[in-house]
């Protein structure tokens, strides 16, 4: 069987419809990025080891902040990175994918921030 490993991060890739641009975007476990109107909290992201077939695939919750500044939940589940089309968070104007999962990122870990 595969060994999974867990990672600390995870990289998600972000489309605004309008613009039409992509941005990539680092998220630590159990933390909260906004992208647009979205919140994307990854809860665990796992990866296989670098001789095994690639599958990396993700638990993530998205919730969209509603024009009367509600949150609504939209996205419960699990992202596969080599079929983002399988589960990717669609939204009129947003859609969100992972893209990765990592050990480290640029980004400082939650507790080194300030």
């Amino acid at each position: 069987m595969a060994e999974r490993i867990t990672n600390p991060v995870a990289e998600f890739s972000g489309l605004d419809k309008i613009t039409g641009r992509i941005t990539t975007f680092d998220v630590y476990i159990n933390e909260t990025v906004q992208f647009g109107a979205l919140q994307v909290t990854p809860k665990v992201c796992y990866s296989r080891t670098e001789n095994e077939a690639p599958r990396t695939d993700g638990f993530v919750q998205v919730d969209e902040i509603t024009l009367d500044r509600k949150i609504r939940r939209i996205f419960t589940g699990w992202m596969f990175a080599d079929s983002p089309g399988l589960n990717a968070v669609e939204h009129p104007i947003y859609d969100v994918w992972l893209k990765d999962c990592k050990q480290k990122s640029e980004v400082p870990p939650p507790d080194q921030r300030k």
